[in-house]
């Protein structure tokens, strides 16, 4: 049967508490990743979402013959949305249960419960000098109430505002310590909760990336033509998280205490909450007696810059949707170095709660902006409607560039597998193929494509050669951040220089093909090269022979499950995690003395014994596989120099690994109408006042993660059902829908901490639409 990998990489914008709405829809895709899972491993689902779920996926593999396993594995957000993205990411990793941060949006996100017990009116009189103030805000005609607010809420908003305009003044409102120690409090419990295995396979990478603004920013050094460097404020600060996933549930992704400053700080809305500061951290640590040991290590990872101005104690951060409130970016970046056991069907999924703002543009007649819609839509809209042209743009750009990459790689098959079998002769498939005869035919095989490149071999050595030195180069500027450098130019050149004084300003042989030193310098650095290679060997087996019904499906499996043993190998040494503690030493003093610091990292990678140990793996893997598999995976191998010979000097992008193009999908009311029509207008609450209004009502809460999670179901039906090659019928993704509807409301009516009346509606709607 054939196996195909759905990956979700989610971006999650800021939205203010249009967060409660994304939170429903994340938690459709954590239901879903968990129905997968366990249908994967023949286990029955827990209740009744994940249980319609499973039903999905069970159909697609009766009715498609396809197994499809659905992995969540990068995760971006800002704002609030960060906050999201932060918990999934800790559920996908861990096991546990997304639960509680649905107790935590519900039960806490309002602003009596957010607001400061020092700003709050100590009784109904407090500062009466304040009252007209407040009178004519809330009262006035076309005051901001009635201009954004359902008439049934009026009311309970204009109390709560009035609570806050004559509560404290110039300060913001809402406490930063209340707010860590719910976020706090939400890990404790996810923590407290019976945990389940990960989500992802065991040993795949998962990625977090949340956005946060540093208030007073900080020097960074900015190359120019002249003066050479200049110095400029920097304000971003990502932070990102990058793990393995560990064979059991329980781990946490990092410790709580980061993924609370990570949280509170891409959350901190100006004028709302206090900008965070690593103190608030530190006495949440104190309070809640939680060890830090990795404290250093992770400022020193997210902020370096102020570890080495020293500055890191008075970093005042803010919501990071003020500078980058659509994190694509790093999402985007996170598509390098991914391993592809399977066939991969890619998809960048974004939720925006409100793509009807773009019809006021349409509109001529628009009203004047008025003083508070200037000031709100300045903090909570602007910035969260740019435009994401410029990021599916690259995506765009990838995707043609991985589609490029395997259509010459398809068209150049039967030409390098004839110039391996003209090498080798057809006597070497019938040879057992040891570890020593796969050395040696390795070695011929990279000998002659060489040779037989020609002239266009020095322009292939010499991309490969540039392609390692800006990796080499990009690994010292991480190890030694203390070096203040605006980024990895001046390692790149002293690199060169070292590399040109050991004989390498020419890598051709006279005789063709490399030289005795550039032979020397690829054994001992080129792990790119290596990894290029496996990948190749795991995209046949992937998809080019996945459907080839001469391969038992088990034997591919068993291929697949070596050649990413072995690309482990690799993995495990392109970072700097296996260097050791005095390569930071070397690299600290590589503008100085490059040499030792290339020296150390080729004795510590050890690049030629792993060799030895992928060909003994291989070896082994070889000898157990029926002999047309074995003939075609040896005709890769070997013939790998040829493919990597012709294309790596036309890629942009040499990192790029999964071979498949990357496909968008968005999550809006727009896109999910199969209950009700109308869009956001017809179905969401928190959009009154300028977006904030569930933080007013818990009524609004509940109606927008009700629609959340309804909304996200129908995506996600929509999102598994179109990975197939052949569209379902209508009639039976409606039935699919309807199923997990109903399981949705059936869980919450459970729950009883949604109103009941509510449910019974949306339930009354369901059945209407969709029996």
């Amino acid at each position: 049967m054939r196996q195909k990998e759905l990956r979700i990489a989610l971006v999650c914008y800021g939205g203010v508490s249009l967060a409660v709405y994304m939170h429903g829809v994340t938690k459709e895709l954590w239901h879903l990743a968990r129905a997968s899972r366990d249908f994967h491993a023949g286990t029955t689902p827990e209740g009744p979402v994940q249980r319609a779920y499973a039903r999905i996926l069970e159909a697609v593999q009766n009715e498609r013959d396809l197994r499809l396993r659905v992995l969540p594995d990068i995760l971006s957000g800002a704002s609030a949305g960060g906050i999201n993205a932060i918990f999934l990411a800790q559920a996908v990793h861990s096991g546990q249960s997304l639960e509680p941060l649905t107790e935590l949006w519900l039960d806490t996100a309002d602003v009596d419960e957010l607001t400061d017990p020092d700003a709050r009116p100590l009784w109904r009189f407090a500062k009466i000098w304040a009252q007209p103030f407040a009178s004519w805000v809330l009262d006035r005609p076309g005051n901001m109430v009635d201009e954004s607010v359902a008439p049934e809420t009026r009311e309970e908003v204009r109390r709560k505002v009035s609570r806050l305009i004559r509560g404290r003044w110039f300060a913001p409102p809402f406490s930063g310590t209340n707010f860590s120690q719910l976020l706090e409090r939400a890990f404790s419990a996810m923590a407290a909760a019976p945990t389940q295995s990960p989500l992802l396979p065991t040993g795949h990478p998962l990625d977090l990336f949340v956005t946060a603004t540093d208030f007073r920013g900080y020097l960074s050094l900015l190359r120019i033509n002249s003066p050479p460097v200049v110095e400029e404020s920097e304000h971003r600060m990502p932070i990102a998280f990058r793990v393995r996933t560990p064979a059991t549930g329980g781990a946490d992704l990092a410790n709580p205490l980061e993924l609370v400053f990570a949280a509170r700080a891409t959350a901190s809305f100006p004028g709302a909450f206090p900008p965070l500061q690593l103190e608030e951290i530190d006495r949440l640590a104190a309070k809640t007696e939680r060890d830090w040991p990795q404290r250093e290590a992770f400022l020193r990872r997210v902020m370096p810059m102020h570890l080495k101005q020293e500055s890191a104690d008075q970093v005042a951060l803010i919501d990071g949707s003020v500078l980058v409130n659509k994190p694509f970016e790093g999402a985007i970046g996170a598509l390098r170095g991914r391993p592809a056991q399977r066939e991969v069907d890619r998809r960048f999924l974004y939720i925006d709660p409100r793509p009807d703002r773009t019809t006021a543009l349409r509109e001529r007649d628009v009203e004047p902006v008025g003083f508070f819609g200037a000031i709100f839509g300045s903090l909570s809209t602007i910035p969260r409607e740019q435009p994401i042209r410029d990021n599916l743009e690259t995506l765009e750009q990838q995707s043609r560039e991985a589609l490029r990459l395997r259509e010459i790689i398809n068209r150049l098959r039967p030409e390098v597998e004839g110039a391996v079998e003209k090498l080798f002769g057809f006597t070497l498939f019938l040879d057992r193929p040891t570890p020593k005869r796969l050395n040696g035919w390795r070695q011929r095989a990279q000998q002659a494509a060489a040779e037989q490149a020609g002239y266009a071999f020095q322009a292939y050595a010499q991309a490969k050669l540039a392609g390692i030195v800006t990796r080499l180069a990009r690994l010292a500027y991480e190890a030694a951040p203390d070096l203040g450098l605006a980024d990895e130019a001046p390692i790149e050149a002293a690199l060169h220089e070292e590399l040109a004084r050991r004989g390498l300003d020419t890598l051709s042989s006279p005789s063709g093909g490399a030289n005795d030193a550039a032979i020397d310098f690829f054994r001992s650095h080129d792990i790119g090269f290596r990894i290029r290679r496996l990948r190749l060997l795991a995209r046949r087996l992937a998809r080019d022979w996945d459907e080839d019904p001469e391969f038992p499906e088990k034997a591919l499996e068993t291929a697949r499950d070596a050649v990413f043993d072995i690309l482990s190998l690799y993995f495990d040494r392109e970072g700097l995690d296996n260097l050791g503690p005095d390569f930071a030493e070397a690299a600290q003093d590589v503008l100085s003395d490059p040499g030792t610091m290339l020296d150390l990292l080729a004795e510590r990678r050890g690049l030629p014994d792993v060799d030895n140990r992928a060909e003994e793996m291989l070896a082994t893997a070889l000898e157990a596989m029926p002999k047309d598999l074995k003939r075609r995976l040896l005709l890769t191998y070997l013939g790998f120099p040829y493919y990597d010979v012709a294309t790596l000097p036309l890629l942009r992008n040499e990192g790029l690994t999964e071979f498949d193009p990357v496909k968008v999908d968005r999550i809006s009311p727009e896109d999910a109408r199969s209950i009700r029509e109308g869009g956001t207008a017809a179905t969401l609450r928190g959009t009154e006042f300028y977006n904030f209004g569930a933080f007013f009502s818990r009524a609004y809460r509940e109606n927008d993660y009700l629609w959340g999670r309804l909304h996200g179901a129908e995506r996600m039906v929509d999102l598994v059902t179109s990975t197939v090659d052949e569209k379902f019928e209508d009639s039976l993704c409606r039935t699919m829908k309807r199923d997990v509807f109903l399981a949705i409301l059936d869980e919450e009516d459970a729950a009883g901490r949604c109103n009941s009346a509510l449910i019974t509606r949306l339930r009354n709607e369901v059945t209407a639409r969709l029996d």
